[in-house]
C-alpha cells in the first residue's frame, strides 16, 4: 500500500473513499467493519505505520478487543479524524479519556495519548474515579505520570507550610476571615485533625520547633479568646446576651479542640497549664449569681474539658509537681461537687433537659480524681478527704477508695516508724 500518497479529505465510515476495513468485534462477538483510510491512520497512530507498510497486510486489518473495551477502542479510531486542536473538546468525561488513553499508548497515537493525558490532568475527580484512575494510570507507565501529579506525596518542607498555615487558620492567628471566617475555621480544624491522624511523615512535622511554637501560639490565642469573652459576659445587656453567649461558646469549643490535638503533638501539659492558670478566673464567672440559671451548655462543656485535663494528670500522662496537682483538685473539685446534683436535678425536673453529665464521664472524671489524690503525698490527701467527708455531696465524687488506701498506707507508715524506733532503740541499748 502506497504510504506517500496525498492525504484527501475523508471521514470515518466514508465506504466510498475507504482504503481500508478495520474488523473489531462487538459486544455480541459478531465482526464489525469501519471503512477507514490510510493516510489518517498512518498520520496519527504509529501502529498501523507498521501495519500498513507490511506488503503482506492487505487492506483489512483485524483487531482484538474485549467486550469492555469494545467502545473505547471505535472512539478512539472516530478521535483519528478529528483536527489536533479540536480533540480536547471531543473528551466529555473521565471515563471515555481513561478508557481512550491506554489504548491511544498501545497503539502510539501521540496526539491523542497527549490529548488524554491533558484532559485528565486538569478536570476534577470523584472519589471512585480517584481510586479508578490510581489503578489504571500507574501501569502505563512514566508517559502517564502528570495525571497522578495532584496526589503525589509531597516534600515535608512543603508539608509543614500547610499544616503551620491551617493552624494559624484554625486557631484564629493573625484574626478572623469574615464573612466565612467560623466555616473556614472549622474546615482547616478538621484539616489539621486529618494530617494529624495517621499520615506517616506527620511526626516529623509536629515534632519541628517552628510547628509546635505555632501551635502553642495557638493555644495562647484561643484561651485569650475564650477567657476576654468569658470574662465580658457578665457587662453584657440581656437583649444581647444570646449573641455573647454563641461566641462563648464558639470560643470554648476551640479550646476543646485544642485539648483534643494536643495529647497527638506532646503538648498536653501544655494545655493542662493554660487551664490551670485560667481555672480559678472561669469558676468566678460561672459560678456569678447571673448565671445561677443560665448557661448550662457552658458549665458541662467545662466539666468535660476538666475531666480531660484531671485524667491527663491524674494517669500521669502530664506530670506536674504535687503543688499544682494538689491546686487543680482544690480548684475543680468542689464545683464539680456543686455541678452534678444540680444538672441531676434539673433532669428530674424535666425529662427532656439535655445538658447532663453521663455515665462515661461521671466514671471518667471519678477515677482520675482517686488516681490523682493518692499520687499526693500523705497530708494533702488527708486535706482533702477530711474535706470530702464533710461536705453533704458525698456521693459524687465517691472518694471511698481513695480513703481505704489512704487509712491502709497511714497504718502501714506507723508501723514502718515503730519499727524503724525499736531498731534505734536496741541498738542504743546495745552499745
Amino acid at each position: 500500500m502506497d504510504l506517500t500518497a496525498v492525504a484527501k479529505p475523508c471521514s470515518f465510515g466514508d465506504k466510498g473513499t475507504s482504503d481500508v476495513v478495520l474488523r473489531l468485534r462487538n459486544s455480541e462477538g459478531r465482526p464489525e467493519w469501519f471503512y477507514s483510510h490510510s493516510s489518517v491512520l498512518v498520520s496519527k497512530s504509529g501502529f498501523f505505520v507498521d501495519r500498513l507498510s507490511n506488503p503482506g497486510s492487505g487492506s483489512c486489518i483485524e483487531i482484538h478487543c474485549s467486550d469492555s473495551t469494545y467502545d473505547h477502542h471505535v472512539n478512539l479510531l472516530r478521535l483519528l479524524y478529528l483536527p489536533t486542536d479540536s480533540l480536547l473538546d471531543s473528551l466529555d468525561s473521565v471515563q471515555s479519556a481513561l478508557g481512550v488513553l491506554p489504548l491511544a499508548i498501545a497503539f502510539r497515537c501521540e496526539d491523542v495519548t497527549n490529548c488524554c493525558i491533558q484532559y485528565l490532568e486538569a478536570v476534577p475527580w470523584e472519589d471512585k474515579e480517584e481510586e479508578q484512575i490510581v489503578k489504571e494510570v500507574s501501569g502505563l507507565g512514566p508517559v502517564a505520570m502528570p495525571i497522578l501529579a495532584r496526589i503525589q506525596p509531597v516534600d515535608l518542607s512543603a508539608t509543614k507550610n500547610v499544616f503551620i498555615s491551617a493552624v494559624r487558620f484554625a486557631t484564629s492567628i493573625g484574626g478572623s476571615c469574615p464573612p466565612f471566617g467560623d466555616e473556614l475555621k472549622t474546615s482547616a480544624q478538621e484539616q489539621v485533625e486529618f494530617m494529624i491522624g495517621g499520615d506517616e511523615d506527620t511526626p516529623l512535622v509536629t515534632a519541628d520547633d517552628e510547628v509546635k511554637s505555632v501551635v502553642k501560639s495557638g493555644l495562647s490565642q484561643v484561651c485569650s479568646l475564650f477567657e476576654n469573652e468569658l470574662s465580658s459576659f457578665l457587662l453584657v445587656p440581656d437583649v444581647t446576651a444570646e449573641n455573647a453567649e454563641t461566641r462563648i461558646l464558639q470560643c470554648l469549643s476551640d479550646v476543646e479542640w485544642m485539648c483534643n490535638i494536643l495529647p497527638k503533638m506532646d503538648l498536653m501539659k501544655d494545655f493542662v497549664c493554660s487551664w490551670g492558670e485560667m481555672s480559678r478566673k472561669i469558676l468566678e464567672i460561672v459560678e456569678d449569681k447571673k448565671l445561677d440559671n443560665a448557661m448550662w451548655v457552658l458549665k458541662v462543656k467545662l466539666i468535660e474539658v476538666t475531666g480531660k485535663v484531671l485524667e491527663a494528670v491524674g494517669y500521669g500522662n502530664v506530670i506536674l509537681p504535687a503543688l499544682c496537682r494538689v491546686q487543680l483538685l482544690k480548684t475543680w473539685l468542689p464545683y464539680i461537687r456543686k455541678i452534678k446534683p444540680l444538672l441531676d436535678a434539673k433532669a428530674d425536673e424535666d425529662t427532656d433537659f439535655p445538658y447532663k453529665m453521663d455515665e462515661d464521664l461521671c466514671q471518667s472524671i471519678e477515677g482520675a480524681i482517686v488516681s490523682l489524690v493518692l499520687a499526693l503525698p500523705s497530708n494533702d490527701q488527708a486535706d482533702i478527704l477530711s474535706d470530702w467527708m464533710t461536705t453533704e455531696q458525698l456521693k459524687y465524687p465517691d472518694l471511698s477508695e481513695a480513703f481505704e488506701v489512704w487509712c491502709y498506707r497511714t497504718k502501714s507508715a506507723k508501723r514502718r516508724l515503730m519499727e524503724g524506733l525499736d531498731r534505734v532503740g536496741n541498738t542504743t541499748i546495745s552499745l
